[in-house]
């Protein structure tokens, strides 16, 4: 007598859903970051693959529970299910868990915000308020995104700005040199994140008594939850200025002399946290 052993149905389906998942994943982040779709088509999107994702997961576990039991075939199946569906769910995990640890905010600065205006051309009439934190909530989380003053001449610390801006790979929108009548300088740059989300960097290098000081903005465009992305920026950028200028001062020690005028006075060290 021959014994016929049937492949499961449910393994079948979890393999299924977990080959839906994937190009459900793939495709909207590949066309968000090519702007070929627009942020809030890309959020409903991102929702139904994680609902298809997480399926995926649960027909396979639901499949292999089964075969347990049953001794159907379909191993192979529902394991190779449960791993899409796994991969599937894993940037989602990712940007959860940040979700979680950071505040939903999408606008961080140095300075008040109207400071350091935007460009946003021609996102501005799409953006929806902008999500913010108090001073004391954004000192606690981002100790690191605060006002950096040199003792450098504006032009020479805007030069070192404009460098670390264009070092970082970001897309320079406008930039205006320091004004020989003490007009500040200001470079706005735009940032595409991996998943797709435009966010925009704002600087200010103005002189100082003694020196110059620079200030920093950056802010989502139609985006939710910045998840960190823009105070990390802001103290990423800074303590690596601090370093820059550090060693400007190292290998070039008159770079820091104050004009003539100023010599009786002492150069302040650099300031801010993070050098």
């Amino acid at each position: 007598m021959r014994i016929l052993i049937r492949t499961s149905k449910t393994a079948i389906w979890a393999r299924r859903i977990g080959r839906i998942a994937i190009p459900l994943v793939i495709l909207p982040v590949g066309m968000h970051h090519l702007g070929l779709i627009e942020s809030p088509s890309f959020f409903t999107v991102a929702i139904l693959a994680l609902v298809v994702s997480a399926l995926a997961v649960l027909v396979a576990l639901l499949a292999l529970a089964r075969l347990w039991f049953s001794g159907d075939r379909g191993w192979g199946k529902a394991l190779m299910g449960l791993f899409l569906g796994l991969i599937c769910l894993a940037p989602f995990a990712y940007y959860g868990y940040y979700a979680w640890r950071f505040p939903p905010v999408t606008d961080i600065a140095t300075v008040p915000r109207g400071e350091l205006p935007l460009l946003f051309l021609p996102d501005t009439a799409k953006m929806p308020p902008p999500k913010l934190i108090s001073p004391d909530e954004q000192a606690r989380i981002f100790p690191n995104a605060t006002t950096r003053i040199y003792p450098l001449d504006v032009v020479s610390l805007f030069g070192v700005v404009e460098r670390l801006v264009e070092n970082e790979g970001w897309d320079i929108r406008r930039k205006v040199a320091p004004g020989p009548d003490g007009a500040a300088g200001r470079i706005n740059a735009r940032i595409v994140t991996l998943p797709g989300w435009r966010e925009e960097a704002v600087f200010r290098v103005a002189p100082t008594a003694n020196g110059a000081k620079v200030d920093m903005r950056s802010a989502s465009i139609n985006a939710p939850h910045d998840f960190g992305s823009n105070g990390s920026r802001i103290s990423r950028f800074m303590v690596n200025l601090d370093n820059e200028v550090t060693t400007l001062l190292r290998d070039n020690p008159n770079a820091g002399q104050l004009a003539p005028e100023d010599d009786d006075e002492p150069a302040p060290s650099v300031e801010g946290e993070g050098g």
